[in-house]
């Protein structure tokens, strides 16, 4: 089994103690820290943006992963970037334009993501594949944590597993939502490169522990 990317969701950290968090963040064998914006129009929550963006880079040592779940992704792109962003992932719900939103993105110099809700076919993405460096697959319904993972998900990574074989290998398949230790395994059996965990890595008590066992995941 391949060894996954894992981005802990700050999301599900205490921000009251944010800097700390970013520092257990660091020592851990996390290798992103996924951070993810809400609007409260896109998604029915608010979360963070901007300024947390920027607190967040001035302390971590590990790229950002930055979703956005907001309206008009594209009006903000350049101001993520200069917060600290390696990676913007948008939404292909959010986006009239997707093509010209992901070349954005890469002109500014940052890895592109799409975003796709449960309900969104996988298929909708064939013309824009070759131009992305990742999928992002939400497996719970986006804007809040700790809901349970949707089943139907694994289904969807091998549909996309198999367009990334004729489209682009090299595109990385990253899972969002209700990641925890009895389904990490086979998402990644399925086909997944990345995996984005919230509350399974804060509510822990020893958050570096259970990174280190999502990274090591058994071989089968």
């Amino acid at each position: 089994m391949k060894t996954p990317i894992i981005a802990p969701s700050i999301l599900a950290s205490d921000f009251a103690n944010l800097q700390k968090e970013i520092e257990m963040l660091n020592r851990s064998e996390a290798d992103w820290i996924h951070v993810d914006v809400m609007d409260g129009v896109f998604v029915p929550n608010i979360s963070f943006g901007l300024p947390v963006t920027e607190a967040v880079k001035r302390y971590a040592e590990k790229p950002l992963d930055v979703h956005l779940m907001i309206v008009q992704p594209e009006r903000y792109l350049e101001a993520f970037r200069d917060a600290g962003a390696a990676t913007i992932t948008v939404h292909y719900e959010a986006c009239t334009h997707l093509h010209r939103t992901v070349q954005h993105i890469r002109a500014l110099g940052c890895k592109a993501g799409v975003a796709l809700n449960p309900h969104t076919p996988v298929t909708l993405l064939e013309d824009i594949l070759e131009d992305l460096d990742l999928v992002l697959l939400m497996s719970v319904n986006p804007g809040f944590g700790g809901q349970k993972f949707i089943e139907r998900t694994y289904e969807k990574i091998n549909r996309l597993a198999d367009m990334r074989y004729t489209l682009n290998n090299k595109l990385l398949i990253e899972i969002d939502g209700g990641v925890n230790a009895a389904n990490a395994g086979k998402l990644v059996e399925h086909g997944a490169d990345a995996l984005v965990a919230g509350n399974f890595v804060f509510s822990a008590p020893s958050p570096e522990e259970v990174i280190a066992s999502l990274k090591h995941l058994p071989i089968r």
